[in-house]
């Protein structure tokens, strides 16, 4: 188990922007900072990171939290998995507790946590096998020296050999403990009858390791070098828990930085044409890996840009099937240009004939917007045909309908008009013709749908007053947990009922409430946020929102955190002189407020449990029935009393409205 030290360190080393930058494209917002949501589709960014108080808000879907806490949201990490990959960034130093590391916690690991180390152990056998052995050196290393390949790019990516031997990886995964089970499930060994030990899925092949964004190895790519064998030339891992080719990107792990910085993604289709543009100094660019383009692929680049350019082989004969990627990224938002290379060329080959520069400034150049090239592409073919060159016309309308921005839709309608000579209401004319076609067959799958037989379905009985009068008290308990971790250690100048003046802390204040009423909080999470302060009063510690961001607990660390208050703002007020109250700047009215209509909300709750016990007593106890009589008229009289106090705050300005 990792040690409380080394906990500390790392949270009071990793800065969240930096954490989440590698993400989600982040632009400066005031004190804050502002980008897409990478958890929700949206087109105006909610998602909110704040570097003074090191955590981050998504306002789209309620998530938040602090940098570890994103790491387990986007990478699907552990908590220990997020405080590793977090130290490993940041040079720290792994302190195990021994104390706390039972030989039970040593032995619980999950079956995906055995996936992803495989794939460590294998990554390193494959790098090793290449670099040390005879075999890789004189046949991996030497393929990759030939591709002209400098030692630093092939360390870069992590590049290896698998050699001849049909069990050599097996048979030392064996060795090393892991099971035939689990060997098996990740996609590295086949486990065939009439060969027991195992078979090296990759065997006589270079190695390229698929990456997560965030770095953990997935899977594998592999080609073979001999051309005399029967098999396929290229190999790469099988769907497994934690490899889904649809959902990574080549390339991803290396590029990130580079895409975010220069705003621009270069789409290439292979490992190569990623790896020699990377040696040239060109770094913002990742690859499909041979698959059609996905909407989670997209989704990927899209947290880093919405600028792709998409470069394509000179003389690729399936140009025309990527016309399916463009309109899937024009659906996605994406703003984009394609680049056609010079004849026998392919960004790997072109990469490594010219300098940084030229390629630099030859991609800048020569690419063209989506219309241009698909135009290009088409007419080609058209000669003097009138209605070929319609159908293609139609064909680029119909990519321009995938655009979702509608003024950007009528500035291509306009490019396309001034192109073609044509005027734009016959083009608006044929998008709306195709729109109506899109709409016809919805229409009717629809249909198809509504005509399956009807499930019955269950309606929720409405809520009765009580549970109403529950909700109300429990938001009203969040409402002074966030006083309590927001504004904790603000001094409250108080009166006392004769007149004389003394000081309380929020969080003493709001204690002092629950006490004297003998009450408890309802949540079990606000409980044990509520203990932990009450603990720090006892040693004189006044505990706010960013004690417990470090703590072992993670439940507890993340609901303290949605609590601290980031704010989702849209505009920038202040440059049109227009200066709105912040949250805070009235606390001591706000917390008295609050605990008043608490009081009054929880009043009301206590009357309509007894009257509950009223009924039940009716009959059968009529000693207990007055009791709850009496108790009911004065708790009447107590919410008389608190009503008229809320009145009077609602006119001085206590009353929030909550």
């Amino acid at each position: 188990m990792i040690s409380k030290q080394t906990i500390d360190k790392i949270f009071s080393t990793i800065r969240v922007e930096e954490i989440v930058g590698e993400y989600v494209q982040l632009k400066r917002a005031g004190s804050n900072f502002k980008g897409l949501s990478p958890f929700h589709e949206e087109k105006s960014p909610s998602f909110v990171v704040s570097p003074s108080k090191q955590i981050w808000k998504d306002f789209s879907t309620g998530k938040g939290g602090t940098a570890i806490s994103f790491l387990m949201e986007i990478e699907n990490f552990t908590y220990p998995e997020a405080l590793r990959h977090a130290a490993k960034k940041y040079g720290i130093e792994i302190e195990e507790d021994q104390r706390e590391f039972s030989e039970e916690a040593k032995n619980a690991q999950s079956e995906r946590d055995t996936l992803y180390k495989i794939h460590e152990i294998a990554n390193d056998y494959f790098q090793n096998f290449l670099w040390e052995e005879e075999e890789g050196k004189s046949i991996g290393l030497s393929y990759f020296k030939e591709r002209e390949l400098r030692d630093d790019i092939i360390k870069k990516f992590q590049l290896g050999y698998s050699p001849e031997k049909k069990n050599g990886f097996t048979e030392f995964a064996l060795e090393k403990g892991y099971s035939k089970e689990i060997l098996e499930k990740s996609g590295l060994s086949i486990f065939p009858e009439n060969a027991p030990n195992g078979i090296d899925r990759f065997r006589e092949r270079v190695m390229f390791p698929i990456h997560s964004f965030s770095g953990r190895v997935l899977g594998f790519g592999a080609r073979i070098l001999r051309n005399n064998i029967k098999t396929a030339k290229y190999l790469n891992s099988p769907e497994t828990e934690i490899y889904h080719k649809s959902n990574v990107l080549y390339g991803l792990n290396q590029s990130k930085q580079a895409i975010s910085r220069k705003n621009v993604c270069l789409l290439v289709e292979g490992y190569m044409d990623v790896i020699s543009l990377h040696m040239s100094g060109i770094e913002n660019v990742v690859a499909s890996s041979g698959t059609s383009l996905t909407t989670e692929q997209i989704k990927l680049i899209k947290r880093l840009t919405e600028n792709v350019t998409i470069l394509f082989d000179g003389d690729n004969a399936g140009i025309k099937a990527s016309f399916r990627s463009i309109d899937m990224l024009l659906t996605e938002g994406m703003n984009i240009r394609v680049m056609l290379f010079p004849d026998g060329d392919d960004p790997d080959s072109f990469a490594r004939k010219h300098p940084q520069d030229y390629v630099e400034k030859f991609i800048e150049n020569e690419a063209m917007d989506f219309i241009d090239f698909k135009a290009e592409i088409l007419l080609k073919e058209v000669g003097n045909d009138p209605i070929k060159k319609a159908e293609a016309i139609r064909d680029i309308v119909k990519s321009v309908g995938f655009v979702q921005n509608a003024l950007k839709r009528e500035v291509y309608l306009k490019e396309v008009s001034n192109k073609f000579g044509l005027s734009e209401q016959s083009l608006f004319n044929e998008l709306d013709v195709q729109k109506q076609i899109t709409q016809n067959q919805h229409q009717k799958t629809q249909a198809r749908v509504e005509a399956q037989p009807t499930k019955l379905e269950v309606v929720e009985k409405p809520k009765d007053e009580t549970n109403h009068i529950i909700f109300n008290v429990t938001k009203l308990e969040n409402d002074l947990i966030n006083h309590m971790l927001n504004y904790g250690d603000v001094v409250l100048h108080r009166k006392t009922p004769d007149n004389k003046d003394y000081d309380i802390t929020v969080i003493e204040e709001i204690i002092n409430h629950f006490e004297e009423d003998n009450y408890e909080f309802q949540i079990e999470l606000n409980k044990r946020i509520v203990s932990e302060i009450k603990d720090g009063i006892n040693k004189d510690e006044l505990r706010q929102g960013n004690f417990f961001f470090g703590l072992m607990d993670e439940e507890l660390s993340s609901a303290a955190v949605k609590f601290m208050n980031i704010y989702n703002e849209l505009h920038d007020w202040e440059t049109r002189n227009i200066h709105s109250p912040n949250y805070g700047d009235r606390i001591p009215e706000q917390v008295a407020g609050d605990i008043l209509i608490h009081k009054f909300r929880y009043v009301k709750f206590l009357i309509g449990e007894t009257q509950k016990q009223l009924t039940e007593f009716s009959d059968s106890d009529e000693v207990k029935y007055f009791e709850s009589l009496k108790k009911i008229q004065m708790l009447t009289l107590v919410s008389i009393e608190l009503a008229k106090m809320l009145d009077y705050s609602a006119i001085t300005g206590i009353y929030t409205g909550r």
